[in-house]
């Protein structure tokens, strides 16, 4: 909770910093990946600041939830819905997770490496 300060994911949230949003909810946000890992990648956060998926509590369910359907409506939306995506969330370092802001990966648009 002490770096939430200097988090770049809440200044997105606040949009104090700009990124491309494709989705905006009740408690998430969902924009562009700048460096992408997929032709179509998506960043689904929680606008609350939560460290990591370690830290949910029961009370972040519906939250959680609104993740989730958000992934079907932008993979309608972005025309991958029938194809197919992959929703991933990193837990620390060995993961990958680079932002200490809980954050979920939309992936598509193209054949995805096994993981």
């Amino acid at each position: 909770q002490k770096n939430k300060m200097n988090c770049i994911f809440c200044k997105i949230a606040k949009k104090e910093i700009l990124a491309k949003i494709v989705f905006e909810g009740n408690d998430i946000l969902a924009f562009d990946d700048i460096e992408p890992k997929a032709k179509i990648h998506v960043l689904i956060i929680s606008k609350k600041h939560i460290s990591s998926v370690v830290d949910l509590k029961l009370e972040d369910r519906k939250m959680v939830a609104e993740i989730f359907l958000a992934a079907q409506k932008i993979a309608r939306e972005k025309r991958i819905l029938k194809t197919g995506f992959r929703v991933l969330v990193n837990y620390g370092k060995d993961a990958g997770q680079t932002v200490n802001h809980l954050h979920f990966h939309l992936l598509g648009g193209e054949k995805l490496p096994f993981a």
